[in-house]
């Protein structure tokens, strides 16, 4: 139930353009005694944009989370996700080191850690080859502060917030240095209610399908770090960082009152309804330990990396299904059809990685390295689907032959996939002069896949192989016109591999006609992306980007009677979203921003303004899991969305005490895969009090009630399909923070996992 919410919420995520937060650059002197000191806030290197807020009010109190959403180029619009402008996905990266966290447990994660530790903030829009990424990803990598002297410090921090429930949650981090030895530790907890309401209905001439009802899904969360770093010698340190998560997600409800309407012979409609009544008990485990060495080998700064990493991640879930045929004022009657499915995953991943900088004196820097990703998933999948005559006993069952089978009708599979990633690259960085720098690289990788299952019905589940290699190259090119005016080109290639759950063959069932189907059949898809950037001051920019994927992973909704591959005719009108290929996706953007701050910094506002030019060239009819056939469905439009977006940051007193935040996005209707997503806003507002070392913070989100999902498609064939997804972000929160210690503590170094590539598959 949970992966349903994830693919069908996630629309509201789709479209998202930067934002952008400076300081004025200018340093006015009004008297001998009032000097104001500035500097670059926001900046772009060679290969990246760097946020600078070490001293920045706005990050006093306020989460991981809140920063990010301020940060120049970074934004969201489902308070879950977030995206890099003209990018699908933003990977998370703390000090070098990706996360290892599946996304709502991320999500949580940087809502309840402090930001006061961060210096900086760094937008990688075009991964180097040295990064192990997948097609379009961005990278954020929050840099914590690098302070001078031994001792201890922390944050302790309670929130609560309120839409339909209420939501806590409490985190509590510290840094302890000594000499040679650091230890950084957060442990973070949080409960809640995730509350949806949909809207759904399909159908064509001949018959229509409509469910609306309401998805509750309670969470626990707890979780934390512990990175334990220790300086050898002048020249070397050893590192062991643990990173774990759990989540418990009992009692997760879904109540849907369908109504079905088929056309019979004499054009007579006949009406059905029942309700769809399903209970989910889940819970998950990500534990990730990883063991590194770096050795500098030279004064300039060159050095060796080498890293050992190991992953475990368990998922448990089941489920139960039940149908109930119903009145039309929606008095259940009796339960028809019960389906019970018990659905674990346990990924086990096994990572090596080895880099080597070289450095020279004339600006040029030599990287070369390799990877090794050794990954084994076991999904042992039990469904069991009873049907039931009105007295509550079992129904004889007949399939579309007229052939008697079994009720209860077990369909077991399990399923075990076996990945095995290698990768090598190099990258040539030279810095020509003042003004001119460039980056190039390539990125050679050999993908070996088997999946097996010793009992699935399908006997095309039983053996599938998947071998493949890729050379992906890099391009940058940096040029200062002269101190106000910078302009950047990037291309790079990537590929992005299916998600482990995308590919374990499992039915996510929302009602009796109407499920998520994945795909171990789904193949990698390419990616190619171009982008040019122009700043001006630091404080206005220009981003022109183009990304083409190929073999898109996305899910298809096809609907219909499907006729089955042995050519017999289904007896129900279904709509089934398939997980797979699907044609080849372009976009174009271009975002124009500014970011100023007036009145001595006491108004700092951010404003970018952009449009996106989508075209979309895909079709299916296939069932790819069953081989059944249902009506073409295509994507052949193209669409042109608006997008605006603004941020303010407002100082209400001298003393610096006193702060107020409003935030404002509006995004156009686009097409996607699914169809046409309609515009998409909100406004927030929010209100600060820092009390020597408390802070205070109340907000309020979604305050007009128009951040929901909607998408419509029409078909040339007649079929239609809606979907209204109203996840509640109208909220009121509060939040209190502690700082305590010495706030001079500083972390001895940044650190890269080894299985940075595996981790963010397991979302």
């Amino acid at each position: 139930m949970k992966k349903l919410i994830i693919s069908l919420s996630i629309l509201s995520g789709i479209i998202a353009f930067g934002q952008a937060t400076v300081k004025n650059d200018s340093a006015k002197v009004h008297n001998i005694q009032e000097v104001l000191m500035t500097k670059k806030v926001f900046k772009k290197e060679s290969d990246r944009f760097v946020y600078d807020i070490s001293n920045a009010p706005v990050a006093k109190g306020s989460t991981t989370f809140d920063i990010l959403k301020q940060t120049p180029l970074i934004s969201t619009t489902d308070e879950s996700t977030l995206k890099i402008a003209g990018k699908n996905n933003a990977i998370i990266y703390i000090d070098g080191k990706k996360s290892n966290m599946d996304a709502q447990s991320l999500a949580q994660f940087l809502k309840n850690t402090p930001a006061e530790n961060i210096q900086k903030i760094e937008v990688i829009t075009m991964p180097g080859s040295e990064f192990q990424v997948e097609a379009s990803d961005g990278i954020i990598n929050i840099v914590m502060k690098k302070k001078m002297t031994n001792g201890l410090n922390g944050n302790i921090r309670m929130a609560s917030s309120a839409n339909i429930y209420s939501s806590n949650s409490s985190s509590f981090s510290a840094n302890y240095r000594k000499d040679k030895l650091g230890i950084s530790a957060n442990l973070t907890g949080s409960e809640n209610i995730q509350p949806q309401s949909y809207v759904l209905r399909n159908g064509n001439s001949k018959a229509t399908n409509e469910s609306v009802g309401d998805i509750i899904d309670p969470n626990k969360n707890l979780g934390g770090y512990l990175n334990i770093d220790y300086q050898l010698t002048e020249k070397s340190n050893m590192a062991l960082s643990w990173n774990t998560w759990a989540n418990k997600s009992y009692n997760s409800t879904v109540n849907l009152f369908n109504t079905i309407r088929t056309l019979k012979e004499g054009n007579v409609w006949e009406t059905k309804y029942s309700r769809s009544k399903n209970k989910e008990d889940a819970r998950s485990y990500n534990n990730s330990v990883n063991l590194n060495y770096e050795l500098k080998t030279d004064s300039l700064g060159s050095k060796l990396n080498l890293n050992a990493a190991y992953l475990n991640f368990k998922r448990f879930q089941s489920t139960d299904n039940n149908t109930y045929e119903s009145t039309a004022d929606g008095i259940d009657l009796y339960r028809s059809r019960y389906v019970s499915q018990s659905l674990p995953q346990i990924i086990n991943n096994f990572s090596g990685m080895a880099d080597y900088i070289q450095k020279f004196k004339n600006d040029l820097t030599v990287s070369v390295g390799g990877n090794y990703n050794k990954t084994k998933t076991d999904n042992d999948t039990q469904s069991v689907t009873s049907i039931f005559n009105a007295d509550g006993s079992l129904a004889e069952v007949y399939n579309a032959e007229g052939i008697k089978i079994d009720n209860p009708l077990s369909t077991p599979n399990h399923f075990l996939y076996d990945e095995n990633i290698y990768g090598l690259y190099i990258t040539v960085e030279k810095k020509f002069s003042d003004k001119f720098s460039g980056k190039i690289g390539t990125r050679y990788e050999v993908t070996k896949s088997t999946g097996t299952s010793d009992n699935a019905q399908d006997v095309n589940l039983r053996n599938i192989e998947r071998n493949y290699s890729n050379i992906l190259p890099y391009l940058s090119l940096n040029y200062a016109i002269n101190e106000k005016n910078n302009i950047s080109y990037a291309f790079s290639s990537r590929m992005r591999r299916p998600s482990f759950w995308e590919i374990n063959p499992v039915k996510n069932i929302l009602t009796e006609n109407n499920y998520v189907q994945n795909n171990p059949f789904v193949k990698a898809s390419s990616s190619y992306n171009q982008e040019l950037t122009y700043m001006f001051k630091n404080s206005y920019f220009l981003i022109l980007n183009h990304s083409l994927e190929k073999d898109i992973i996305t899910q298809v909704p096809l609907q219909g009677i499907p006729v089955h591959a042995d050519g017999s005719v289904g007896t129900q009108n279904q709509l089934r979203y398939i997980r797979t290929n699907f044609g080849d996706k372009q976009e174009m953007s271009a975002m124009f921003g500014i970011q100023k701050s007036f009145f001595k910094q006491a108004w700092t506002t951010n404003f970018n303004i952009g449009v996106q030019h989508n075209k979309n060239n895909g079709s299916l009819s296939v069932d790819p899991t069953t081989g059944d056939i249902f009506p073409l469905y295509t994507n052949n439009i193209s669409s042109t969305s608006f997008v605006v977006q603004t941020n303010n940051n407002i100082r209400l007193d001298q003393k610096k005490t006193w702060f107020a935040g409003v935030n404002f996005f509006y995004v156009d209707k686009q097409q996607i895969e699914l169809g046409m997503l309609k515009n998409l806003s909100s406004l927030d507002l929010s209100l600060k009090k820092i009390w020597n070392d408390w802070t205070f913070t109340v907000n309020v989100n979604d305050i007009l009630k128009t951040n929901i999902v909607e998408v419509e498609d029409y078909q040339a064939n007649g079929n239609y399909n809606y979907v209204q997804n109203n996840m509640y972000r109208q909220s009121v929160g509060a939040s209190i923070v502690y700082s305590f210690g010495n706030q001079k503590v500083k972390k001895v170094r940044n650190i890269e996992s080894a299985s940075d590539e595996i981790k963010s598959r397991t979302k």
